[in-house]
């Protein structure tokens, strides 16, 4: 077959347009390749695109702010010491709280009582039993009686009614008590609560050394009289008018303190706190 001028110059630019065109496409496909490799390697399938997209980092995209932020927390976690808690830190760094000392009101003689009982009137009974026809009088609530002896939870008392009463049933104290305060480990505190019910002494020590400050504060009626080791009084005077609420001042001499109650008629409820520094 034999072709014309003008054919042969039509199939050569249509050749020469077609080579240019593959190469124009070639050179854009590694433009691309390029700007967006993860793309260009991934398959064709679209969900494994999402699954090899970068996550949401602010310096994804750029390889610099990336390995940053990468030794950034590669850092972080392998230099940085542990830190202790505030919270648990103070807790650890609490001292201890004040040591509360009370008295008892068994194991000890019982010279006054006074009547408490959910269903008043008490009765007195002639015996220490349960017994209806062993009942003697009847006491209202808070009826001072007076106490001669203690037995298997019973009381015997002279006044008002001679006889006895259930124990259960009645308020009580020691009439003398003496204790030793000693402190919580890591405290310099304590808290004095107690009451006398009639006439009696309770009596309380603390040991102190010569230089601290002892603070009494007085949290009910009835003001501690303090003695010093030898027996002088340091504060508290009972025969002076008013109520003390609080007193400081510092120890003269290393030895036991005595904290001092008395009464001589109905008694009274106490309270008090003592601090050492």
């Amino acid at each position: 077959m034999s072709f014309t001028s003008g054919q042969i110059i039509t199939v050569s630019l249509i050749g020469l347009a077609t080579a240019v065109g593959v190469a124009a496409a070639t050179v854009q496909a590694g433009r691309m390749k390029q700007s967006n490799p993860s793309v260009a390697a991934s398959p064709a399938s679209g969900e494994n695109e999402l699954a090899l997209a970068p996550a949401n980092n602010p310096g994804s995209g750029k390889p610099e702010l990336a390995e940053a932020n990468s030794r950034a927390s590669k850092s972080q976690f392998e230099t940085t010491p542990a830190i202790q808690s505030p919270s648990v830190a103070r807790v650890s760094q609490r001292k201890a709280g004040p040591v509360v000392v009370t008295p008892p009101n068994s194991g000890c003689k019982i010279s006054q009582a006074v009547v408490s009982d959910p269903n008043p009137p008490l009765n007195v009974r002639s015996n220490p039993q349960v017994n209806d026809s062993n009942v003697v009088g009847k006491l209202k609530n808070n009826t001072f009686v007076s106490v001669a002896e203690e037995r298997d939870g019973w009381l015997r008392i002279t006044d008002p009614v001679p006889g006895w009463i259930a124990k259960n049933r009645t308020e009580s104290s020691c009439a003398h008590f003496k204790h030793q305060i000693n402190f919580l480990p890591g405290g310099n505190e304590a808290i004095v609560k107690g009451k006398i019910i009639g006439g009696g002494s309770h009596s309380y020590l603390i040991r102190a050394t010569k230089g601290q400050t002892m603070t009494v504060k007085n949290r009910k009626q009835v003001f501690p009289s303090i003695f010093t080791p030898d027996g002088k009084l340091l504060a508290g005077d009972p025969n002076t008018q008013g109520i003390k609420t609080e007193w400081a001042g510092k120890m003269p001499v290393t030895g036991n303190y005595t904290f001092q109650l008395d009464s001589n008629f109905r008694g009274y409820e106490y309270e008090f706190s003592v601090q050492l520094r």
